[in-house]
């Protein structure tokens, strides 16, 4: 069977998916003719047919051409009817990763990696080449609002996108540049050990082409380990970190770091290179996600304060501790974060922005395999907030697990509450938020429907 090419019809399953979405609008951007299909309607998937993809709602066999290329993330099952047929017929069916790389062909591919951190810094990274003049294609998992989505195919030669691990996947790329945030362990569903989710890092450095470059945080340990193996192989790998917190002396010092609630400054130093960065995003994890995409940039061939400035344009990305709405003093923001130290990030986050009111969050748990492994942990992580509020988990790819459920969580947090339903939970929440207070809905799955559910309980508290 032939490898897929452009020329090809793509038929994307879960095209509304925030990894799927992107895949489909650039194939469509390259001139593929592309299609898919997806559960239910949606802002996204109406995107998607405005800019030419045919879109299915709810999933069936005759949706699928016969003639199609399927792509499928790991979330897939081989039970979807779609997968079905295309198996039975015999059809291509390839990875959402290996389509991107062929959407990503001829350019130079910079993959940003890490169990979380990547779409910050791969979105910053876009905004400051594009700032810069370099007009790169774009690929990440939240909206960028500059550009009015996570999927941009610029005229340059440069290809900015989110490199997962989740599933291996990123194996599939051979970048140019490779940011790695952290390798810290998550995905123990998969992988089976820290020693062998670190590996499939080590894996992934070696799939650099010849003279490529690797850029770690030097205050993650699992990054540290990845950057010492790779330049056991001859690789090329600068480090960067705060000093006084990086675990050795990095190749990139950030320095003199200052947190506010609208954003951040620091200075960073590589050699005889350095930069004043003037960052338009709050928090400490943002000025080291900075720290890694500035370095891509001059690798690129910029000015590193030109970098630094175009650092600065990035105003964050959909679901990345994103503002929702305010009512009266009460203030409603959004994150993504579904993993012990992003909440503890968008906790420290929110009391930086709440300058010194009460914060709230409504946390629903993704997957059960996390919640699971990762209970004590997320336990402590949000003990952080005044008020805590668990929604029932949010499985996506996995079934039900016996005796998993939130209050593994909520247990372990003094006062929290549980509440199955999510938009009851993001009731009780708002109502737990007091004038002055902050409230962050949090989760990688579906919990983001609820910021109306908050903002009308505080219009009715208003009353």
């Amino acid at each position: 069977m032939s490898e897929p090419t452009l020329q090809d019809r793509f038929h994307l399953i879960g095209i509304g998916g925030a990894g799927m979405s992107v895949v489909a609008e650039l194939l469509a951007s390259r001139g593929a003719t592309v299609e898919g299909s997806d559960r239910e309607d949606s802002a996204v998937l109406e995107h998607l047919r405005s800019v030419g993809v045919r879109v299915y709602v709810g999933h069936d066999a005759s949706h699928v051409d016969p003639t199609a290329v399927v792509v499928v993330s790991t979330a897939i099952r081989e039970s979807n009817p779609e997968l079905a047929i295309a198996r039975e017929r015999g059809q291509r069916v390839i990875h959402r990763s290996q389509a991107l790389a062929l959407a990503a062909s001829g350019m130079r591919f910079v993959g940003v990696a890490g169990a979380h951190g990547k779409t910050s810094t791969s979105g910053m990274l876009a905004i400051a080449l594009a700032v810069c003049g370099l007009d790169p294609s774009v690929a990440v998992g939240g909206v960028l609002p500059q550009l009015g989505t996570g999927a941009h195919l610029g005229a340059g030669d440069v290809f900015v996108a989110e490199a997962d691990e989740s599933d291996g996947s990123f194996l599939n790329y051979s970048p140019s540049i490779e940011i790695v945030t952290n390798v810290e362990p998550d995905h123990l569903d998969r992988y089976h050990s820290r020693e062998e989710f670190e590996q499939i890092f080590v894996e992934f450095a070696r799939r650099m082409v010849p003279g490529g470059l690797l850029v770690t945080c030097a205050e993650d340990e699992g990054a540290v380990r990845l950057a010492s193996a790779a330049r056991a192989e001859g690789l090329r790998v600068v480090t960067y970190g705060r000093a006084g917190r990086a675990l050795h002396t990095p190749d990139v010092v950030i320095s003199d770091v200052r947190v506010e609630a609208r954003g951040a400054t620091a200075s960073l130093a590589w050699g005889d290179r350095s930069a004043e960065l003037v960052m338009g995003v709050p928090g400490e994890h943002n000025v080291l996600n900075a720290a890694g995409a500035w370095v891509a940039g001059i690798e690129c061939g910029l000015d590193p304060q030109a970098v630094a400035d175009g650092l600065g344009q990035f105003t964050g990305a959909a679901r990345r501790f994103e503002a929702r709405g305010q009512v009266g003093t009460r203030r409603l923001f959004d994150d993504y974060a579904h993993h012990p130290t992003e909440v503890e990030a968008a906790i420290r986050e929110a009391r930086v922005v709440a300058d010194g009111g009460a914060v709230t969050v409504v946390f629903q748990p993704h997957l059960y395999s996390r919640t699971r492994i990762f209970a004590e942990r997320f336990a402590a992580a949000l003990s952080g907030a005044d008020h805590v509020v668990l929604a029932g988990i949010y499985g996506a790819r996995e079934d039900p697990e016996p005796g998993v459920d939130s209050t593994l969580i909520s247990s372990r947090v003094p006062g929290a509450a549980y509440v199955e339903d999510m938009h009851e939970a993001a009731r009780l929440a708002a109502s737990l938020t007091p004038e002055g207070g902050v409230c962050v809905t949090m989760g990688a799955g579906s919990i983001t429907r609820c910021g109306t559910d908050v903002l009308d309980e505080w219009k009715r508290m208003e009353v």
